[in-house]
């Protein structure tokens, strides 16, 4: 039996117990990690830079990137580090800022998921409005809000999460510090406690699911109305790889925390977790630039543009 405050560091889940197997996976992350680094720094430069794509859908996109830089800089490298030095062990006070920075930029980009969802709702149902109510103000009010909604929930966790007594050993059935792997090393009463507060936090977030269910069902309802098919290609465009980017977020994530225990097993854990904390803030770039001719045009001309072209 110990507790939390005798230990002072955790050993967590290694992807592979082969040097050579380590090594690889070293390079797939870097290699993973650069490609997010380029992609959604790319997006960023040029939303910023392009004043054509100073609007309220491009706003929360540059917001998106950033989230997405973040929560990817949480878990990749400190795996990159335990791959290619061969080691496991994550300090507690480390283990303590890495699940906050984790769940802050994951809420948040959640909260920031939704916020886009209305944004598509009122640009395409409610297009005479869109001006009025999503404002340059309304839009950095909103996405304040989902930031300080991701903090707010970051601290809540972090805080519950490292009070509690631990009474089992300190190996982490993860390849990074998350909730349910932590819990499963307190003692009883602790894990009541943090349960429920996971049960609130799924309740709030399965509200926003709902709501951006709801919004895109209008969507599409208003989308079948348009007459014109150049004007239902523009429109699914823009809307299309939201919906992947939200439906990759929700789906892997929902199936981490809500799986049975019955097919839990430390390797699926480590994949499922892979799945949706490394590939959505990779892959989200990509998605956006492929289907968004705007976008592509920016980066198009970010690339080519050079400091030393002659006139």
């Amino acid at each position: 039996m110990s507790n939390s405050s005798s230990i002072t560091e955790f050993l967590l889940l290694a992807f592979a117990d082969t040097r050579e197997l380590q090594l690889l996976h070293f390079w797939l992350f870097l290699g993973i990690y650069l490609a997010a680094l380029l992609g959604n720094g790319l997006i960023i430069i040029a939303i910023t830079c392009d004043h054509h794509l100073h609007t309220p859908m491009y706003f929360f996109l540059l917001n998106l990137s950033l989230l997405d830089l973040g929560s990817i800089s949480t878990t990749l490298p400190k795996a990159m580090a335990n791959s290619f030095w061969d080691t496991r062990d994550i300090s507690y006070l480390g283990c303590a800022v890495q699940l906050f920075f984790f769940f802050f930029f994951m809420s948040a980009e959640y909260f920031l998921l939704t916020i886009m969802a209305y944004d598509r709702y009122v640009a395409i149902c409610k297009p005479l409005h869109y001006g009025t109510l999503l404002g340059s103000r309304a839009c950095v009010h909103m996405a304040a809000a989902a930031w300080g909604s991701g903090f707010l929930y970051a601290v809540l966790h972090t805080a519950n999460k490292f009070s509690i007594t631990v009474c089992k050993d300190n190996v982490l059935d993860q390849f990074f510090c998350e909730i349910p792997p932590i819990l499963k090393l307190s003692c009883s009463d602790s894990y009541l406690r943090e349960s429920g507060v996971v049960v609130v936090s799924v309740f709030v977030e399965f509200g926003c699911f709902i709501f951006i269910v709801v919004s895109y069902v209008q969507i599409f309802r208003a989308v079948l109305r348009i007459s014109s098919e150049q004007g239902q290609h523009k429109a699914c465009s823009t809307c299309l790889p939201h919906l992947a980017v939200v439906s990759i977020f929700v789906s892997t994530a929902s199936f981490s925390y809500l799986k049975p225990p019955s097919i839990s097993s430390p390797s699926l854990d480590l994949v499922v977790s892979f799945l949706y904390s490394v590939v959505p803030p990779a892959v989200n770039a990509l998605i956006y630039s492929l289907k968004n001719q705007e976008i592509k045009d920016a980066i198009r001309k970010l690339i080519s543009w050079t400091p030393f072209k002659q006139q």
